[in-house]
């Protein structure tokens, strides 16, 4: 799946913070990677529950790798690299920068870290953009709970296709101001 991203925005910058590097995904990527999705309670949530086993992991990491936005996590302070995360486009709506195909490893749950990655790539999209988009299974009630943490809004369901077939998917909004907004409240565990 390759995807059509605005002239002007890169799908594959080096974003970095205190705790986190984010950078291109890369083949060399893959056994660090294939690691990290190794646990099965990291896709306990997700529509593919058996992506944690080699065989299914490795076609979709040729996806992530072809869709030219997925960008690698690596923890600043062990090296190691603790999931991935990416930029896509609405296929119903091709102009709407999204964030998606993020999993972290459990050690990395419900704490500061997917405030730290969003925060980062939500910086990079509201350079260009005044909203960005996440669309979430509906029976991932751990994802859509973390994006509400992050002040964005259930918008509506649609019948999408990102990468494994249409599939029904809840359209979360956050705009730049609910964003600004939600970074002067205080932070509640896990956002």
């Amino acid at each position: 799946m390759s995807l059509k991203f605005p002239e002007s925005f890169d799908p594959q910058p080096t974003l970095t913070d205190d705790l986190l590097e984010l950078r291109p995904l890369t083949l060399d990527d893959r056994d660090a990677l294939a690691d990290a999705a190794s646990d099965p309670a990291v896709w306990a949530g997700h529509p593919n529950k058996d992506r944690y086993r080699s065989d299914v992991f490795q076609p979709y990491f040729a996806s992530l790798l072809a869709m030219g936005g997925c960008l690698v996590i690596v923890d600043r302070l062990t090296r190691g690299v603790i999931g991935c995360s990416a930029f896509y486009t609405d296929t119903n709506a091709p102009s709407r920068l999204s964030i998606g195909f993020t999993f972290l490893t459990c050690a990395y749950w419900g704490g500061t870290t997917n405030r730290a990655i969003k925060s980062l790539m939500l910086e990079h999209i509201y350079a260009q953009a005044a909203e960005a988009w996440f669309h979430i299974a509906p029976d991932n009630l751990r994802s859509q709970a973390a994006t509400a943490k992050l002040g964005a809004v259930l918008m509506h369901e649609d019948m999408m296709d990102i990468g494994s077939g249409p599939q029904r998917w809840k359209c979360y909004c956050l705009t730049r101001e609910a964003w600004t907004a939600a970074q002067s409240l205080p932070t509640r565990g896990g956002g």
